[in-house]
């Protein structure tokens, strides 16, 4: 079977991070027709938009994206294209592993947790507004179709790969009404895996440092969009950082898989960018698209290379290129097992 992708290589080292992912998923033996579209700030100056629709009708027709970085301005001009895509694809479920990988240097060496975060309310949902002069003000939105879609998808995961617990997180203390609903919907969801899935909550600053002291005792969190971006950076730091951190956003029609870090332009075109978390993505993308042996060997083959030290990034501490690495890696991937 072939799997129709859109590919979105991105900006800065985007490219090259997304070339060297296409040459491990090629390298799995799994047959991929690749549909090569542009969004970012390129397409800003040619088509006076980051994301021209041609971005968004590829994903519907293929269901599928592996994106590379792309760069969001601070402060200023034109929104995350990211945010946008999320919204216009009702991508719900942002999924990120972070788990510890032999040979990166990390406070801890058996963390492996999973952050499934709702990507599509919250104050994300973008609607803010200026109050005079000298303040602004952003409208949180927490909804009970939203909560209780990713409190399911949470306990889902967690039944379909033999996770032990889910754990919400929230801030239902102080905000009791809109965090509150957000812990209810969990509450209740809980109540239909007893005696698969235990549950229990946190309240997310309390999280933080329950994260930073003790890893081991979570598993799989489940948070609304702030938060739940704001923790799974803080998990990708027990773990290395987000040049070894994959993401996933998953919808009903659509999902879209990619590296969490940032396009760093100062280093496009120098070859000395880790396409660990791309690559990854790209496993993440092998497991959605039911091709789980495949996703295995390429995770397999990562923490292999990564071990070994020979051939590793530099961020990692050592001093392959972007390309070596990518090459390295796809020749340590076993040979695909042959159908009987």
């Amino acid at each position: 079977m072939t799997h129709r992708v859109t590919l979105i290589p991105g900006d800065g080292i985007g490219p090259e991070l997304a070339d060297a992912a296409v040459t491990v998923l090629e390298a799995t033996g799994v047959s991929f027709e690749w549909h090569r579209v542009d969004a970012g700030e390129r397409m800003l100056e040619r088509h006076g938009t980051p994301l021209p629709d041609s971005v968004l009708d590829s994903i519907r027709r293929d269901r599928v994206a592996l994106k590379g970085p792309i760069t969001t301005p601070v402060g200023e001009g034109f929104r995350s294209v990211n945010v946008a895509l999320r919204q216009a694809l009702d991508l719900y479920a942002n999924v990120r592993p972070a788990r510890s990988l032999p040979g990166v240097e990390s406070r801890y060496d058996d963390v492996d947790l999973v952050i499934v975060r709702e990507n599509t309310e919250d104050l994300y949902a973008g609607i803010e507004h200026r109050v005079g002069a000298d303040a602004a003000e952003s409208i949180k939105i927490i909804t009970r179709h939203a909560s209780m879609r990713i409190a399911r998808y949470a306990f889902e995961y967690a039944v379909a790969n033999g996770r032990r617990k889910v754990t919400a997180v929230h801030k239902a203390n102080i905000m009791k009404l809109s965090d509150g609903l957000f812990l209810e919907c969990c509450r209740d969801v809980a109540r239909d895996y007893e005696g698969r899935v235990a549950f229990e909550d946190r309240i997310v600053d309390n999280m933080c440092m329950q994260l930073v002291q003790k890893p081991d005792l979570y598993d799989v969190l489940v948070l609304p969009n702030l938060y739940g971006d704001i923790v799974s950076d803080l998990a990708a730091g027990l773990v290395g950082g987000l040049g070894v951190a994959p993401g996933a956003n998953i919808g009903t029609e659509a999902a879209v898989f990619e590296p969490v870090h940032g396009s760093a332009p100062k280093y496009a075109g120098q070859d000395v960018a880790n396409p660990t978390a791309l690559i990854l993505s790209g496993a993440l993308m092998l497991r959605h698209l039911g091709e789980t042996a495949a996703a295995e060997r390429v995770e397999s083959a990562v923490r292999g290379v990564i071990a070994e030290g020979v051939t590793v990034p530099r961020d990692l501490g050592g001093s392959a290129g972007t390309r070596a690495f990518a090459v390295a890696v796809a020749a340590r991937l076993p040979a695909p097992v042959a159908a009987a």
